[in-house]
């Protein structure tokens, strides 16, 4: 753990500072159990009362999740991905998937013009990971690797910004993959289209493929409401 010795006027935000650099930098996973208190205090060099105010600043900003009598845990990377981890609690499946859709098929577009040959590496090799995680049938693993595919279509766009954007995303996202339950998980949906436009640098097959992936995700997910209504 790479703390430094927090000095002068505003300790509370020297700590928040840096307790947010552990989560950003990956120093602490998500979903991992932070330090205590008493820790972060002797590695910080200030009380325990300014690391429990800056603590519970990133609690607010939904960074950080405290667990009575167990202890505090990493929620979100950034504050923008623990808003929308509030805000995905709160909303639709269909929702949802409308908006991953509107994300994913754009960026499936902009990286059939822009990817370089290490991006179509980089895509291959998602593609072939969503795969074995799907014949393993292991349904937590294929959601990390449905998502690390998106990542790499979306990294090859070259935009910081919907990169960043996406990154947030799907880290709020993953809760309402799960929630969606089985029905998304009974219906494998090949994304070798879109790797294919991609390598060729076919950004109108791009889209299209992007598309629809994301319809078929869509019809399964209305079709199981309907059973289940």
């Amino acid at each position: 753990m790479s703390l430094r010795t927090a000095q002068r006027a505003s300790l509370v935000d020297q700590v928040i500072d840096q307790l947010k650099e552990q989560i950003t930098s990956g120093s602490w996973q998500m979903n991992a159990k932070i330090p205590t208190e008493t820790v972060l205090a002797e590695h910080l060099g200030v009380g325990r009362n300014t690391v429990r105010e800056a603590v519970r600043a990133l609690t607010h900003a939904g960074l950080l999740e405290c667990r009575q009598g167990d202890g505090t845990y990493v929620r979100a990377t950034s504050e923008l991905s623990g808003a929308m981890a509030r805000r995905l609690r709160a909303a639709e499946q269909l929702e949802i998937l409308e908006v991953r859709r509107a994300l994913e098929v754009e960026a499936a577009r902009l990286a059939a013009t822009r990817r370089t040959d290490e991006d179509v590496a980089s895509i291959e090799a998602a593609l072939a990971a969503r795969e074995k995680a799907w014949s393993d049938g292991d349904p937590e693993a294929f959601v990390e690797a449905d998502l690390a595919f998106h990542v790499a279509v979306v990294e090859a766009t070259h935009n910081r910004v919907l990169i960043d954007l996406y990154v947030d995303f799907s880290a709020a996202l993953r809760a309402s993959i799960a929630a969606a339950g089985g029905s998304l998980e009974q219906n494998y949906i090949p994304h070798d289209a879109i790797v294919r436009a991609i390598a060729a640098g076919d950004a109108t097959a791009a889209e299209r493929a992007g598309h629809a992936c994301m319809e078929h995700i869509l019809i399964a997910l209305t079709d199981s409401a309907t059973l289940t209504s």
